[in-house]
């Protein structure tokens, strides 16, 4: 006799990252694939991925997994951890 099993009702509550780290990735990404003189698209071709999906992750839109991060990364030539973290373009420059 099989015994099965079921999961309560309980409500699982997705965990998402934070803006601040959703805003550095979509800034990064749109920032490193234009000093590239790449479009959404062109990346995406590069990265395997469909191209709304960079268009997403540039929104904020998507919580990126860590296999898409490495193709991004590899794509544009720099670490995952240089994707994750805030660079100097991200700051607000006060105009002369």
């Amino acid at each position: 006799m099989k015994t099965r099993y079921r999961w309560r009702n309980t409500v699982t509550k997705l965990r998402k990252p934070s803006n601040a780290l959703l805003t550095t990735l979509a800034s990064n990404v749109r920032f490193l694939r234009q000093a590239k003189g790449l479009s959404q698209e062109a990346l995406a071709d590069q990265c395997g991925i469909h191209r709304t999906y960079v268009g997403s992750i540039e929104r904020r839109e998507r919580n990126v997994t860590l296999s898409s991060l490495e193709l991004l990364a590899s794509a544009l030539r720099v670490s995952v951890v240089q994707l994750l973290t805030p660079m100097s373009h991200d700051k607000k420059q006060p105009k002369p």
